[in-house]
């Protein structure tokens, strides 16, 4: 029998949102039944996305935390079921037909602000930086992706702490969630020590399927964490994305600053915006007394930003935090918050220039009507 107290019990576990898909129960078709017992006892049957769900713990408790805000509500039993084939290839459908494509990203609508953090050469500290620029603008408030593009050298999943293969959902692949940032990388799918020997055709295929099968939902900013070097996958990843702006990476030493500059060239050739340098391990932070020393030079970041006629936009020093978030994989910024290099990435969030890619001589998807 429907009763106010359990119309009331409906409406509010029925706002709550799934944990992969970011839409509520009731929208999605998730919750089954709800009933209120005596004593205030109410017992709430959701269906899962898949029986293995991995957010199934986390779901509990956001269902029971909102059950427990209706007034006469004492105790509450939450019992989990798992979507029908059917159900699940509707879903699927549903997700599929909510992306509708933008004529400027091709893919998306309403356009997130794309950012593919590049690098002329290795070790320059890149994912670090895309990994806590991503927490640090998801504490900001935005829905924030990351796209880790590094096919053969991931980081993402060791910076963020994450191991376990996305949930797919007849043929859409739902984002892991970590630290408020939605995640995709190779990582996810092979074992630590196992090598990606992809190249050509399918790695660019992987790539395609990274950006259109993935299900990011809303975002504001998409992260691509790109290779070392003007390859393959940047190239791929800028005809995806062709509203895609370049945040580019470099140490204070001289070799990284030249390498870093054939980035820069490569963007100008392609007409892709950059929107500012980032000098990475500007200097070591002494973890006893405080001192800072210019361990890789100086100067490197401000020349090349010179060079290329964009923004400083951040000086990230080397301290202990940041190497000890890393190997135990949460971001310095939710680690260290008050260390000096995460106080230097959380700046950069906030000075990060929204940068879009003219459409002047870019070839649009135009569909016939």
């Amino acid at each position: 029998m429907v009763t106010p107290i359990s119309q009331a019990v409906t409406a509010a576990v029925g706002a709550v949102p799934d944990p992969e898909l970011h839409m509520s129960l009731s929208e999605l078709g998730m919750l089954r039944t709800v009933r209120v017992g005596r004593g205030g006892r109410v017992s709430v049957e959701v269906a899962l996305t898949t029986p293995s769900c991995p957010s199934a713990d986390q779901l509990r408790a956001a269902v029971v935390d909102a059950a427990l805000q209706v007034a006469g509500i004492e105790d509450v039993v939450v019992e989990f079921t798992a979507l029908s084939e059917r159900e699940r290839m509707e879903l699927s459908q549903r997700l599929r037909a909510s992306r509708t494509a933008d004529p400027v990203t091709g893919r998306y609508t309403p356009a997130p602000r794309v950012y593919a953090v590049a690098s002329g050469k290795g070790g320059v500290g890149k994912s670090s930086v895309t990994a806590n620029l991503a927490v640090a603008l998801a504490a900001d408030g935005q829905r924030v992706g990351v796209l880790d593009a590094d096919v053969w050298g991931y980081s993402i999943p060791q910076l963020f702490g994450v191991r376990r293969t996305p949930t797919a959902l007849k043929g859409v692949m739902l984002p892991i969630e970590a630290h408020g940032v939605r995640l995709m990388s190779t990582g996810f799918f092979v074992d630590d020590e196992e090598p990606v020997i992809w190249r050509g055709p399918m790695l660019h295929k992987a790539l395609e399927q990274f950006v259109s099968d993935v299900y990011w939902g809303a975002l504001d900013v998409l992260l691509l964490d790109l290779p070392p070097g003007t390859g393959d996958v940047t190239l791929s990843l800028l005809e995806f994305l062709p509203s895609t702006a370049l945040l580019v990476v470099t140490t204070p030493q001289p070799a990284a600053q030249t390498v870093a500059a054939r980035v820069g060239r490569m963007a100008r050739d392609m007409r892709v915006p950059v929107a500012g340098v980032v000098e990475n391990m500007s200097s070591l932070v002494c973890s006893s007394c405080g001192e800072q020393t210019p361990l890789f030079g100086s100067g490197g970041g401000g020349r090349l930003a010179g060079q290329l006629g964009i923004p400083l936009l951040a000086q990230i020093p080397l301290d202990q935090s940041l190497r000890e978030a890393g190997d135990a994989g949460v971001p310095v910024v939710v680690h260290a918050p008050e260390s000096a290099s995460a106080l230097a990435l959380a700046r950069l969030a906030v000075v990060l220039p929204e940068s879009r890619r003219s459409l002047a001589g870019v070839p649009l998807q135009l569909t016939v009507v």
